[in-house]
């Protein structure tokens, strides 16, 4: 059952009851588009430019569907709901080059500088677990590398041999688990998910998720989650057994 708190204070009464429904965990695994980094704007725009010529509409509802998925997936979901006339390796080639061009401007999300740092000066494990390929990973995030630095290990699906199924298969989330130092089982792992794929992933792994949806995300997308929150500011790491903002 997914819980909506509106942090950023001293725990509610409520909250504070329902503390008791999470687990305490050791490690973090954090999604990056949508959640770490503003780029699901710039998706859309890229997607929507070759969509345009054909005289189709990227619509949210699509959107939404694919949100998570690895690339090969999603350029086959969206040449199919568009109609397309190309082949999953030629919109690839295309949406590629344009996300190359406008991707490495892309800026952080509310609340990511501060959590990443502070889990990161409390030694708190964490690690990347992305949709993204390898080289879609390293343009988006040149701006911001003394960030991403930080993180122990990054796990990009689209490229990594051993992610045999993208979200919203488990996965992703079950190979980052693995290759931090401490081998942590999926209870002690806390995932931070925006796509729905994303929290049916984690949740598949046997992780507790942090939700952090797009507003225009249905409510009935948004029920799998652990926690949902309008934005990283509202996390409050005690409730997961996590050292709290100071």
């Amino acid at each position: 059952m997914s819980r909506l708190f509106s942090t950023g204070s001293a725990l509610s009464a409520t909250a504070s009851k329902m503390v008791s429904n999470f687990r305490k965990v050791t490690h973090c695994i954090f999604d990056m588009d949508g959640l770490l980094l503003d780029t699901e704007i710039l998706y859309t725009e890229v997607t929507q430019s070759v969509a345009e010529p054909h005289g189709k509409i990227y619509t949210w509802d699509i959107k939404q569907s694919i949100m998570g998925l690895q690339r090969e997936a999603a350029a086959v979901a969206i040449i199919e709901a568009l109609d397309l006339p190309m082949t999953p390796e030629e919109y690839i080639e295309i949406t590629t080059k344009k996300i190359n061009e406008i991707m490495p401007n892309c800026n952080l999300m509310p609340g990511a500088a501060r959590l990443i740092h502070h889990l990161h000066q409390h030694n708190i494990p964490i690690a990347v677990a992305t949709s993204s390929s390898a080289d879609s990973y390293e343009v988006k995030t040149r701006k911001h590398l003394e960030l991403f630095d930080l993180f122990h290990h990054k796990v990009t699906g689209s490229s990594d041999p051993e992610v045999k199924q993208g979200k919203p298969a488990p996965d992703i989330f079950l190979v980052a688990a693995s290759r931090f130092p401490a081998k942590p089982t999926p209870e002690e792992c806390l995932v931070f998910e925006d796509a729905p794929n994303g929290v049916t992933a984690g949740r598949a792994a046997g992780m507790q998720v942090v939700m952090v949806p797009d507003p225009h995300i249905d409510e009935e997308q948004r029920k799998h989650a652990t926690v949902v929150l309008n934005s990283l500011e509202e996390f409050q790491p005690e409730l997961f057994g996590l050292p709290a903002f100071k």
